[in-house]
């Protein structure tokens, strides 16, 4: 194809029409035409083969990007980087470019999990962002990293203080809920007893904790009797 860059090109390399085709319906948020068909596993791959070189570095410095997989590279590369500041740096330069769930959950770099106390502080500012995909990165690494001896009540009062309305953000909000009542019951539950969360989230939570695994029979039995009347879904 004519008038792409060497990334682009290699991308379209990778293009498979069929994923295309069924990956687009998972994605109603995002234009097919920006889409190319690559499957994640050889995304991951390619950033590795360009992390650290100059090729890779242009492009983390070319955005915005035309592609849905260009953005989804441009994420697996900040995943890959070794370098707190420099990674923090460059997910807080990316993250206005998030357009969709799925390049929003691809991203989650390694080196965050060796600096939790510094990532803590920079969650409150994600989770205030007007942009609905910086927030749901916000969630993100709450679901991702605080557990176990991490975790802190206060992280629930966060993710449900939220007022948002975008339906990404409602979905990641009920995930970290269903994950709390399968991680920490008893201190997640009075927040489901006490409806902090809007009716459709406080469902979803409830659907999702039952369809977990981790949750145990008579939790979910309980659970199932919490749900509330809820209004219809949020619009995408």
């Amino acid at each position: 194809m004519d008038g792409l860059t060497p990334i682009q090109a290699q991308l379209f390399a990778l293009q498979d029409l069929g994923y295309r085709t069924f990956h687009c319906k998972l994605m109603p948020t995002v234009d097919p035409e920006r889409v190319i068909g690559v499957r994640t596993p050889q995304i991951r791959q390619l950033a590795k083969q360009l992390s650290g070189t100059p090729e890779g570095e242009a492009f983390l410095q070319a955005l915005p990007h035309r592609y849905y997989e260009e953005n989804n590279l441009h994420g697996a590369l900040l995943s890959l980087g070794k370098s707190y500041s420099w990674v923090l740096e460059g997910v807080n330069t990316f993250l206005p470019y998030v357009d969709n769930w799925a390049t929003c959950d691809l991203l989650s770099p390694k080196v965050f999990r060796k600096h939790l106390p510094e990532l803590r502080e920079e969650i409150p500012r994600w989770l205030a962002n007007p942009h609905p995909y910086t927030v749901r990165f916000g969630l993100g690494m709450l679901l991702s990293f605080y557990w176990g001896s991490n975790f802190q009540r206060e992280y629930l009062d966060w993710a449900a203080a939220l007022q948002r309305e975008e339906y990404y953000v409602k979905m990641m909000v009920a995930w970290y809920f269903a994950t709390a009542l399968a991680k920490e019951y008893a201190v997640t539950l009075p927040y489901l007893q006490a409806h902090r969360l809007d009716p459709w989230t406080h469902n979803k939570a409830i659907q999702k904790a039952v369809e977990s695994t981790r949750v145990s029979p008579e939790h979910k039995a309980y659970l199932r009797t919490l749900k509330v009347k809820s209004p219809p879904q949020p619009a995408l």
